[in-house]
């Protein structure tokens, strides 16, 4: 096990004052927090449960001027081989609220999409049904201006509470979020976003619910769940449709190692087995490189590759 320098130990060690017994790990293997499954160890990973945990480990990051890199549930993401240095901040225990006053949801960052959306339909709140199937958290979800089906968190979310670099507590309202295409103000600002104000408005419990089963009918039948992925690899192009283009390709079943071009949909990247970020960063290059040639369009990641390489 690697040790930590003098300064990542002195950070760990005021954390530990922070976190609670359990929340703070040394030299963690981030294949067991990405949902790709795939990931070398973070130095440092921590995980607070509150606001006030949260602004307080961020002080503390700031004051040892160390790398930070936020994860939500580890969807959309891939961590390379190397791992990540300084600490890895995870959100996925931030779950200290989650309550409804007059169609206004109130949700910590760290609660998965589907877990928001179920509670909007238990309060009879339509708006949250097309989230009930993306993966990954709260959170995460408002980083990316996450969407799916016609629905995107731009089109719900009124207020968010984030966390500076220093540990302060801002609030933001919908018209200050820079909302754009599977992007926020947060990709520039490196604010960790804390809870979120949602405004839904009132439903017929039975047509949401319908509308729920449907859409995870029709993500259960049309995407790989049965495998550990990302999510869907690349951006839509203006005009496109990433898996249309690659299943055009003829690049469906493409692999690389135990990376593989998803049969069920081309526009997943999946992990078989025992597949590395070196494999799927290869087969991903491959596929732009085909795609590219084949139909002159130019495929961007919608994944996050983060993290380094492995030392040889």
């Amino acid at each position: 096990m690697k040790k930590l320098n003098s300064n990542l130990q002195a950070l760990y060690t005021d954390l530990q004052q922070i976190v609670a017994p359990g929340s703070l790990l040394c030299n963690e293997p981030l294949a067991a927090h990405t949902t790709f499954k795939i990931g070398g160890p973070a130095d440092i990973f921590v995980t607070p449960q509150t606001m006030s945990q949260l602004s307080q480990v961020m002080a503390a990051i700031h004051q040892a001027d160390v790398p930070l890199t936020v994860l939500g549930s580890g969807s959309n993401v891939l961590v390379l081989d190397g791992g990540i240095r300084g600490v890895v901040l995870s959100l996925s225990d931030m779950r200290e609220t989650m309550a409804a006053i007059d169609g206004v949801m109130t949700v910590s960052a760290g609660y998965m999409l589907k877990d928001a959306s179920e509670f909007a339909y238990a309060a009879g709140l339509t708006g949250m049904e097309f989230a009930i199937g993306i993966p990954g958290t709260l959170g995460g979800a408002v980083f990316m201006n996450a969407g799916a089906y016609g629905g995107e968190m731009c089109q719900v979310v009124s207020k968010v509470r984030a966390v500076d670099m220093s540990g302060h507590v801002s609030e933001y309202t919908a018209d200050e979020l820079a909302f754009a295409y599977r992007h926020s103000r947060f990709h520039e600002s490196h604010e960790i976003i804390g809870e979120v104000d949602i405004r839904l408005k009132e439903g017929d419990k039975d047509e949401i619910l319908a509308l729920m089963e449907d859409l995870t009918e029709r993500r259960q039948s049309k995407q790989p769940l049965e495998y550990a992925s990302a999510g869907s690899t690349f951006k839509r192009p203006p005009g496109y449709f990433a898996g249309t283009l690659i299943e055009q390709t003829g690049l469906k079943g493409l692999a690389v190692g135990d990376a593989e071009v998803s049969q069920k949909h081309a526009g997943f990247v999946i992990n078989k087995g025992q597949a590395s970020a070196k494999d799927v960063l290869n087969l991903i290059h491959s596929v732009q490189a085909r795609v590219a040639e084949a139909h002159g369009v130019n495929l961007e990641t919608e994944v996050r590759i983060i993290g380094e390489d492995a030392q040889n």
